[in-house]
């Protein structure tokens, strides 16, 4: 018999989110958010690379491939300029440290969950077979 309700579940989640929102990895990244937002350099080349790319747009739009490609390289070579910015590496590292956190959280509450159904149901969770599986023989085709 169920013990929990979905709505039981999602107020838990509420719960987790505030708790990952109060990270150290969530801080930091909130902190070169800010530092970003600052630096005129960043936001010079950002407003120069979407300027680029609406060009772009209108390139790919109007078949002018010429064009199109020149504008690319123009994009490529702001975005690198843009990515050797220290403020800009710390961001995106601190993006993947929150995005690494959420995949943790992710992927635990997915195999607890596996792993829970098959304990429950009398199976083998190093074989990754529920009790219906191991009963029918184990060798389920799909």
């Amino acid at each position: 018999m169920a013990k929990y309700t979905k709505d039981d579940i999602m107020e838990r989640a509420k719960e987790l989110a505030q708790m990952i929102a109060e990270t150290e990895e969530v801080d930091f990244f909130k902190r070169a958010e800010a530092h970003i937002h600052e630096n005129e350099k960043v936001s010079m080349l950002i407003s120069s690379i979407k300027g680029l790319q609406k060009q772009a747009v209108n390139y790919k739009h109007y078949g002018k491939e010429e064009a199109l490609k020149k504008t690319e390289e123009k994009i490529a070579k702001l975005e690198a300029e843009l990515d050797e910015i220290p403020v800009v590496q710390e961001f995106k590292e601190s993006q993947l440290d929150v995005n690494d956190l959420l995949q943790i959280v992710a992927s635990t509450i997915s195999n607890t969950v596996t792993d829970e159904i098959l304990r429950t149901t009398g199976g083998d969770v190093l074989r990754g077979e529920t009790g219906a599986a191991l009963a029918k023989g184990g060798n389920c085709s799909h």
